[in-house]
């Protein structure tokens, strides 16, 4: 059973990252479809898979693995997509918005500052399988969940584990 997707524009942000299956071996960025799902075109298709490793990266070092190169280059990236705060003149209720809403960094940085505001970036994370690598938020009271689904990959890490112990016996 697969874990829910994440909470409000996070769950943009993990669809982003699983848009590679590394288990598979597929990237739904080389399909029109799969682009379009983010609104990129085929030429922004490799600033967008820059963007997503590193994404991943982030969140593998909120599952407690040391941090990537990829991890700091998440904030240059992040860094050259302005927001701005809208003011609704209705109501005058506020929100963060891309100053371009077109650009899919932007829109990620409005999930992550969102995400970073409420504790839930630090829960979106992959999952430790390397070959797997699928985002999944948790949402396990401690915050300490390790794979994507306990009942696929954490079986088989348990199962690889059990092995090697009655390897070594």
């Amino acid at each position: 059973m697969a874990r829910p997707p994440a909470p409000g524009p996070l769950a943009f942000v993990q669809s982003l990252v699983n848009t590679l299956d590394v288990e598979a071996g597929t990237d739904a960025l080389d399909t029109v479809e799969g682009r379009a799902a983010f609104g990129v075109s085929e030429g922004k298709a490799e600033g967008a898979r820059e963007l997503r490793e590193a994404l991943r990266a982030a969140c593998l070092a909120h599952a407690g693995h040391a941090p990537h190169a990829e991890a700091a280059a998440l904030g240059e990236l992040l860094a050259r997509a302005p927001l701005v705060t809208t003011v609704d003149p209705a109501d005058g209720s506020a929100r963060l918005a891309p100053a371009d809403p077109g650009s899919l960094a932007a829109r990620v940085a409005v999930a992550v500052a969102l995400g970073s505001l409420d504790g839930s970036w630090q829960r979106l994370k992959v999952c430790e399988d390397e070959t797997c690598r699928w985002a999944y938020y948790d949402r396990s009271p401690a915050g300490r969940g390790r794979w994507c689904a306990m009942e696929v990959c954490g079986a088989r890490a348990k199962m690889r584990a059990y092995r090697a112990r009655r390897a070594g016996e």
